[in-house]
């Protein structure tokens, strides 16, 4: 068998051992592919709507560029994990005593899971290619590598106009994550367009997050201004988080290509009773210890829990719940500036009716 027969194999036996392991989807693309990348990311960050993710505009060559990333690499392996709910995750928007946490973080962290995965698969494929000494590098949001664009150019989705990677057969419900190798294995097409006219998931954005289609500016996304935003946020958003205390889903979930979506088949990734829709008021009377204790590997854990309770306060002065007033009351003292401040605002917006 020559070269091209034999890494031909190679990536079938791949692409096998991937399901095998637990991921839904494998598909190959060169690190060059994606030529676009560094001038959107240049427009992003000169118009400022990376807000306070500073990370995001250091090692923008990198970012910009998987090639400069690491020269060596000849291919990357692109890999999706399903994680789709049992359940309507708007269903809890409707209960405003309740809290709503983004599918992804009811349960364990992702990216312990993926992490892992990536690297049993980059085992195998070392052990399977060691004639070629093949090096890897394995990454899950934990290097400056855009994932999205890479997973668009591999075959696994494209950007919908809310920027996220969507699949005709996984709908918006996957983690990414990507072996860089320098194999040259045989590479998938990228995948088109497939959003056409609809709008549904910028319509559905409670902040007008998103300027234009497939164009999202984080200063107005609530998963950003729940995880990512440090301090106070403004006044003139808060009522547009309604109950939603950790990330959103609104956007993901309104894609109809979700119709082909299915439950994650991975029980980790599976809703703790306990996160489905926790009490706004059990939520707001934790301290350091029992946010911790309550959080242990999950990813709301690394947001800490004096930016956790101020998304909750937040939570409690939309409620319109007058019982949980007293609540918010509770916390007007608290040690923190930004948790006292969300307090304040809480029992303003709840004296008002």
């Amino acid at each position: 068998m020559n070269e091209q027969g034999q890494h031909d194999d190679l990536k079938a036996r791949l692409v096998e051992e991937a399901r095998a392991v637990g991921f839904s989807s494998c598909r190959i693309c060169r690190p060059g592919d994606v030529p676009q990348v560094a001038e959107r990311l240049a427009e992003f960050l000169a118009a400022g709507r990376h807000g306070q993710m500073g990370w995001m505009a250091e090692r923008t060559g990198w970012r910009g560029d998987p090639t400069a990333l690491w020269p060596e690499a000849r291919s990357v392996i692109m890999l999706a994990e399903n994680y789709g709910p049992d359940h309507d995750p708007r269903a809890v928007l409707a209960r405003p005593e309740r809290a709503a946490v983004s599918v992804y973080a009811q349960n364990r962290d992702y990216h312990d899971v993926v992490k892992k995965r990536l690297k049993r698969l980059g085992r195998w494929l070392m052990a399977a290619a060691e004639a070629e000494a093949p090096q890897i590098k394995v990454f899950v949001d934990t290097a400056p590598v855009m994932e999205k664009p890479l997973g668009q150019a591999a075959g696994l989705g494209w950007q919908g106009k809310h920027t996220n990677l969507v699949s005709r057969d996984l709908g918006s419900w996957f983690f990414l994550g990507s072996i860089f190798t320098t194999l040259a294995l045989p590479v998938d097409g990228a995948e088109r367009d497939h959003c056409g006219s609809c709008r549904a998931c910028l319509d559905a954005c409670p902040t007008d997050a998103f300027p234009a289609p497939y164009q999202l500016d984080a200063r107005r996304c609530i998963s950003y201004l729940t995880i990512e935003h440090a301090g106070p946020v403004a006044e003139d958003l808060r009522p547009l988080l309604g109950n939603r205390i950790y990330g959103c889903d609104d956007c993901l979930a309104a894609c109809p290509w979700n119709k082909f979506a299915e439950q994650a088949a991975e029980i980790k990734y599976h809703a703790r009773d306990d996160l489905r829709a926790p009490a706004l008021a059990d939520l707001a009377r934790l301290d350091d210890a029992g946010f911790r204790a309550l959080f242990s590997g999950s990813p709301i854990k690394r947001i800490g829990r004096d930016r956790f309770v101020r998304n909750v306060l937040y939570a409690i002065g939309n409620s319109g719940r007058g019982d949980l007033r007293e609540v918010a009351q509770g916390l007007c003292a608290d040690a923190d500036d930004t948790v006292r401040d969300a307090a304040h605002w809480a029992v303003a917006r709840l004296a008002q009716g």
